[in-house]
């Protein structure tokens, strides 16, 4: 929408189109967070593959920092283990929030396209 038409719009109107901008940047950046957490989530499931075919008296070093540390394989596993449950109700929340920004954005554009009449490009 060209600038000259933003500024003949009731101000209502460019109140929900400037709300509808901001919940497609917030979905925007739901989504890219969601796809880092199913990400790591990948890696943390890899690593726990890796770790089923060692033997418990094979040496284990986790990061830490700039250091790798000799730690206990059933220590590194729990942490994974840990680590990925978390990460699996982080990208629950995340999906929910997805859903809802998803909700408000089509609501939104309902609202528009009854205000703007049909065939408004939004």
């Amino acid at each position: 929408m060209a600038m000259s038409e933003k500024a003949q719009l009731p101000p209502k109107v460019q109140q929900r189109i400037l709300l509808l901008q901001q919940l497609q940047q917030q979905l925007q950046s739901l989504v890219m967070r969601r796809q880092q957490l199913q990400l790591e989530l990948m890696e943390v499931e890899n690593a726990l593959k890796e770790l089923e075919d060692v033997g418990d008296d094979v040496p284990i070093y986790k990061s830490v920092g700039a250091l790798l540390v000799r730690t206990e394989k059933a220590k590194v596993v729990q942490e994974l283990q840990d680590r990925r449950e978390v990460l699996k109700l982080k990208i629950e929340q995340v999906g929910r929030e997805e859903e809802r920004a998803r909700e408000q954005i089509e609501e939104i554009r309902s609202k528009l396209e009854k205000e703007l009449g049909p065939g408004a490009r939004i």
